[in-house]
């Protein structure tokens, strides 16, 4: 598909509140039909999302610790997963200890996911993934670990109101340019 019909159909699910806001640009048309051509996200005409520049106006995680240091990043923990410490210390830490070791378990798994995400999205090619939000339904894409995908539905006419405001504790698990959508979108509603 052409870049501009791409494009024409990307904006044409923005959220209303977005036109103009968020735009999907290309600043050269690739040539040769296996090369990736450069794309990125702008929003009131400041560049916040380019996938082949980690100088972006977010935050960009080069290690694990980073994520886990970092101050908002926060790890919900459940009580399911506090029992299965419990059961894998078999009941000899103290209750205190089990949510900081609980928290420290799923904030590694999370840091991991993050990286994997932030490592893909880099090598990816915008034009594929956006033909792939296209031809999936918009849970799929909201649920997907894919950060492009995530961005694209959240900017999305088709996610109302009461989904978005009920995303808000999935959304702290999320890479920060994911949040940076989310609460554009939200202070939008």
């Amino acid at each position: 598909m052409s870049w501009s019909k791409l494009k024409q159909q990307l904006e044409g699910f923005l959220s209303p509140a977005l036109i103009g806001r968020v735009e999907y640009r290309a600043p050269a048309y690739r040539y040769l039909p296996d090369k990736s051509g450069t794309c990125y996200i702008t929003v009131n005409k400041k560049n916040v999302l380019n996938m082949r520049d980690k100088t972006n106006l977010i935050r960009w995680y080069q290690t694990e610790l980073e994520i886990k240091n970092d101050p908002e990043f926060q790890v919900p923990v459940s009580s399911d997963e506090m029992e299965a410490v419990r059961k894998d210390t078999k009941g000899t830490v103290p209750e205190d200890r089990l949510i900081v070791i609980a928290r420290s378990k799923k904030s590694t798994e999370h840091a991991k996911e993050l990286l994997s995400a932030q490592a893909a999205l880099s090598k990816s090619n915008f034009n594929v993934v956006a033909n792939t939000f296209l031809t999936t339904p918009i849970e799929e894409s909201l649920e997907s670990n894919d950060i492009l995908l995530n961005i694209l539905a959240l900017v999305d006419k088709r996610v109302g109101k009461k989904r978005i405001l009920n995303m808000s504790e999935k959304m702290k698990l999320k890479h920060p340019i994911v949040q940076f959508f989310y609460e554009l979108r939200r202070n939008t509603l």
